[in-house]
């Protein structure tokens, strides 16, 4: 597969090898180990998309984040879910102004031709449109965040963006991207995607970070707390995590339970304080019931309970 055309030079300069990428990352506060490095590294240099697949929380859309800052790019993100079409993804027609168009050549008595009401200053244009168009200099990231939430029809109408970095519009014709854009597709995997989706992907698993590494990025989102606080935090996620929660805690809600605990001066875990702060980690009443059996001494201690 030949490397991005385009604006390589510059992108090179940018990201010359995989240990400058895990370094520029680490300037802006992003923890990649060498291997997520490796595929980003591969997405930016090939004319590859780059699916991300891992437990909700471990850092897949702050990945895609950090390397559009980093290249000094737009990032043009894709929520996916359930029903997502065409025209939220892509693009529509601005119907409100074509009948403005309408009536404005009625009141004028001007003939009116139907292309004329869909030339592109009547289109509505959606992030994967936006991303094809992008002008440069530098290649726009385009993140379909969580496309295992939509259903496979839509997962088809990715394909032809994802092969040849292009989208038709039946009013238009072919769009094709000048500075095809750095794709990244992330998944929780709550469903199986098609193979046809995968083959056209490099592919990368993040798994769940030890605590150390989850202290470490907490006290990178959030500086002024205690190094030992941040571990214990990390510590007690991570127990949670082995229970059979339906919304197991993640990076983000260990970091939101730091915060809260520097709001209220705490520097260290105890049994009141984790009965008092519950909330910031914990979103679901059935989880809370079940880390609540095992006891808040567990959670600090890790005995059993």
């Amino acid at each position: 597969m030949p490397a991005r055309a385009g604006a390589e030079d510059d992108v090179v300069r940018r990201v010359p090898d995989v240990a400058s990428l895990v370094a520029a990352l680490d300037e802006d506060d992003y923890l990649a180990d060498v291997g997520l490095a490796t595929a980003l590294f591969l997405a930016v240099r090939l004319p590859q998309p780059i699916l991300l697949e891992g437990e909700a929380g471990v850092g897949k859309t702050e990945a895609a984040k950090a390397l559009a800052r980093l290249l000094d790019t737009p990032l043009y993100r894709l929520q996916c879910y359930e029903g997502i079409d065409a025209g939220e993804a892509l693009y529509e027609w601005n119907h409100q102004r074509q009948m403005l168009g309408i009536r404005l050549a009625e009141a004028r008595h001007a003939d009116l031709e139907e292309t004329d009401l869909f030339a592109e200053d009547y289109l509505l244009r959606r992030p994967l449109l936006k991303a094809i168009e992008h002008p440069g200099p530098r290649p726009a990231v385009l993140l379909l965040d969580e496309i295992d939430r939509a259903d496979a029809e839509f997962e088809a109408f990715t394909f032809e963006l994802l092969a040849e970095a292009a989208v038709t519009i039946p009013e238009l014709g072919t769009v094709r991207a000048t500075h095809p854009p750095i794709v990244i597709l992330t998944s929780n995997r709550t469903r199986d995607l098609h193979d046809a989706l995968t083959r056209r992907c490099l592919y990368h698993w993040i798994d769940y970070p030890p605590p150390a590494r989850i202290a470490e990025i907490v006290r990178r989102r959030v500086p002024s707390s205690a190094e030992s606080l941040a571990f214990e935090v990390a510590s007690a996620i991570t127990r949670l995590r082995s229970l059979d929660m339906a919304k197991p805690p993640g990076i983000a809600e260990a970091i939101d339970w730091v915060s809260a605990l520097a709001v209220l001066g705490v520097d260290r875990l105890d049994a009141k304080t984790v009965d008092l702060t519950w909330g910031a980690v914990l979103k679901n009443r059935d989880d809370l019931e079940l880390a609540g059996a095992r006891g808040a001494d567990w959670l600090i201690g890790g005995g059993d309970a």
